[in-house]
């Protein structure tokens, strides 16, 4: 009769118990003995401070190496009593912006010896203050807010009065700062570039498609385009504009029934590059030849953008240098060499010309 033995069970086949899944972390003090150092100095060698000599730097290393050391980011918060993290909030990160701001921002996260925290509000301001409440302070010493989106202000002062510093990247009014530590860029000068570009090729008969409603997070773009259009003394009419979300879906629906509505129009202003894409295809999808029929101009230079058939002409903002600022300003913030207002500006967006833009066909 087959017996089990409670009480020594055989951790050679067993593989839950088997030791090899119970290995403990190595410690900083580990590699330290096996280096024949301090622990001070693999600290310093970690974390490149302090003077070392190459020889001793590289014995700890090869040390690390062997013993597949990892440094316990909790332990050391304790001990500097900083967070090892800082907080990145999003408002859709299926936006191919954001993962492009993020990227930037982490690796100028790494150069402070951080790591990023991602939220993805996706839309939800109550999935953000949330986010806001459980994290900051706590989990993370800043936030870095990716165009505050759908948070309410108020909920980000709130926040920076408990003392806890906040940056919002990627403010697009720099003439009208948010009381709150920001990085800027010029989102209604993008949009005069973009319009001057269409009336520069000869077109009069020019539609807008803004990606947010027309008091909303695009609003200063929707000023640049009717600025342009007064000074070039041309008609606008409401009938001539469609405001919608800011996505691919929301740029096809718009088109779809923009152009229907108004076939004369021979150029189209979009606020954003992504619902651009959507307008591209839904004039293809009506028998638009663009840029023959119908020329598309946008703003922000996403990758998609420069993959598109044809290519999209648009208006590309900083995207990078918007995160970088963002992460410097954040650590300033943190270490007292900024103030709660500190508002930081960003390089001129440039006109990018490619295959969606051309003359109308009436001259040529």
């Amino acid at each position: 009769m087959l017996r089990h033995n409670l009480h020594s069970p055989d951790t050679s086949t067993h593989p839950v118990m088997s030791s090899r899944h119970f290995t403990p972390a190595v410690t900083i003090r580990e590699i330290a003995e096996e280096a024949g150092v301090s622990v001070m100095t693999v600290s310093n060698v970690l974390r490149g401070r302090g003077r070392v000599g190459e020889q001793t730097r590289r014995r700890v290393l090869d040390a690390v190496q062997r013993q597949g050391y990892r440094p316990n980011l909790t332990a050391r918060a304790l001990v500097e009593r900083k967070a090892p993290t800082l907080a990145l909030m999003l408002s859709c990160i299926t936006n191919p912006f954001y993962p492009e701001f993020t990227l930037a921002a982490n690796l100028s996260a790494l150069k402070h010896e951080r790591h990023l925290l991602v939220c993805n509000t996706d839309h939800e301001a109550d999935r953000g203050t949330s986010f806001l409440q459980q994290v900051a302070g706590s989990l993370s010493d800043g936030v870095l807010v990716a165009n505050y989106g759908d948070l309410p202000i108020d909920d980000l002062r709130a926040l920076q009065q408990r003392g806890i510093p906040v940056v919002i990247s990627v403010w697009e009014r720099p003439d009208q700062p948010p009381g709150i530590a920001c990085v800027t860029f010029d989102a209604k000068g993008a949009a005069k570039l973009a319009v001057r570009h269409l009336i520069e090729l000869g077109h009069r008969r020019i539609g807008a498609i803004i990606g947010s409603p027309k008091h909303g997070i695009h609003s200063a773009r929707f000023t640049g385009y009717q600025e342009v259009m007064r000074e070039a003394r041309i008609r606008r009419a409401p009938a001539d504009e469609r405001f919608t979300e800011d996505s691919y879906e929301g740029g096809y629906r718009a088109a779809s029934d923009l152009l229907s509505s108004r076939p004369d129009l021979s150029a189209v202003f979009v606020s954003n590059d992504l619902p651009a894409l959507g307008v591209l295809n839904a004039a293809s999808d009506l028998g638009y030849s663009v840029p023959r029929d119908l020329s598309v101009v946008s703003i922000t230079d996403i990758v998609p953008a420069r993959q598109s058939r044809p290519g999209l002409t648009t208006v590309a903002i900083p995207t990078a240098e918007l995160a970088e600022k963002g992460i410097d300003l954040l650590i300033a913030l943190m270490n007292g060499n900024a103030t709660d207002t500190t508002v930081v500006h960003t390089s001129t967006p440039e006109l990018v010309v490619r295959g969606s833009t051309a003359p109308p066909a009436a001259s040529g």
